[in-house]
């Protein structure tokens, strides 16, 4: 191997590179638009939930309730309905996800048997949204119904016993304010680094074929490894670029917290960009169409990424076989790796499986992608 060979090819795609605008908005654009887009537009956190209400007994006890519900957090009044005709209304246009009916007799009941009936309606078309609601109002009304019964039992002269015999005292870890931006981002990164490694490495040995350049390459002395080294280290340099850009909007934009070592940040993100920058060298050397060999490095790199890897699913939630099917996909310990060092601050210690991991997977599509270039126009 003769790195003056390796140079001139980096040379060669870099000027490529600067000439090609579409390879630069690949490059500078698709890293910001995706965080910024996934980062705003993805959440799991559930507020402010769109609430129908029809009271149809209008009484303190009936507006006490009310006032729990739109005092909370997680929902807002959208509207007082006057009849059920206009509960339906609003759940059929989607104006309303849950709706609230509190019927005639609400307060006597409380006051006779103390026990009262409360008609919750969901708009389960959005089954997330939905179990998240049912949830919220069980809450809100378990908080009114203990009131409720403490209120009596002192308007009657006894005594409230406070003490349980069983207390949970919770403390959460690594995400304390159970933020669902803290468990996005660090997958929308590795979500960036697929698109942006694939795409851009996919184009490089398909546009020598469409340009009609591939016999003046194979005529030169640049063996097969050279080549690759060549079209790749650009490309390799911007994934790291773009890789400080996901991380500085993650910090200091989002402020997710990042307690890890940027050491192991920086190393275990170069494995996964060798990864998939190979992924998409191996693609474009047997597609010798552009836009073919960009279509399916995205069908490899990305939808694996943001399937298969954790990141928009949990793994263990999954069937065994698809289970078993994740182990393959790179972006599963990418993700892995991500979440524990932005989260936990994990050492390497406790990162070896999958960094181990990472590195068989750069090592096989390293060999992969330089013996599948050959210098023949066959």
């Amino acid at each position: 191997m003769r790195w003056r060979r390796v140079k001139a090819i980096v040379v060669k795609e870099t000027l490529q590179i600067v000439r090609d605008p579409r390879s630069l908005m690949i490059a500078l654009l698709i890293p910001l638009l995706q965080m910024f887009l996934l980062g705003y537009g993805v959440s799991l956190d559930v507020k402010h939930i769109p609430l129908c209400a029809y009271d149809r007994e209008a009484s303190q006890a009936s507006q006490d309730l009310l006032h729990r519900f739109t005092a909370s957090p997680y929902f807002a009044l959208q509207e007082l309905a006057t009849s059920y005709a206009d509960i339906g209304r609003g759940l059929d246009t989607g104006r309303c996800p849950m709706a609230i009916v509190i019927p005639a007799g609400f307060s006597k009941g409380l006051a006779d048997t103390g026990q009262g009936v409360v008609q919750a309606l969901f708009d389960a078309t959005d089954t997330n949204t939905a179990s998240l609601a049912a949830n919220y109002a069980r809450a809100v009304v378990a908080s009114y119904s203990t009131d409720v019964q403490i209120e009596a039992i002192q308007r009657k002269g006894g005594s409230v016993q406070t003490l349980t015999p069983v207390d949970v005292k919770a403390r959460v870890w690594f995400n304390e304010d159970l933020v669902s931006r803290n468990f996005i981002i660090p997958g929308v990164v590795a979500l960036v680094m697929a698109i942006v490694g694939s795409q851009l490495s996919s184009l490089t040995i398909a546009r020598e074929w469409e340009r009609g350049t591939m016999e003046l390459l194979v005529s030169t002395p640049v063996e097969p490894m050279e080549l690759m080294l060549g079209k790749l280290l650009p490309y390799f340099v911007i994934g790291m670029i773009d890789a400080c850009i996901c991380l500085g909007l993650a910090v200091f934009w989002f402020e997710v917290p990042f307690r890890g070592t940027l050491a192991a940040l920086f190393f275990t993100t170069g494995l996964f960009l060798t990864v998939v920058l190979c992924i998409g060298y191996y693609v474009s050397v047997s597609i010798r169409s552009q836009v073919g060999a960009s279509q399916v490095a995205l069908l490899l790199t990305m939808l694996p990424t943001t399937l298969l890897s954790g990141f928009s699913f949990p793994i263990d939630q999954m069937p065994a076989a698809v289970q078993a099917v994740t182990y393959v996909v790179s972006g599963r310990y990418y993700v892995t790796i991500l979440k524990a060092l932005f989260l936990k601050g994990a050492p390497w210690a406790e990162l070896v499986f999958p960094i181990g991991c990472l590195a068989l997977y750069a090592i096989l599509m390293v060999v992969l992608a330089a013996r599948a270039f050959r210098k023949t126009l066959d």
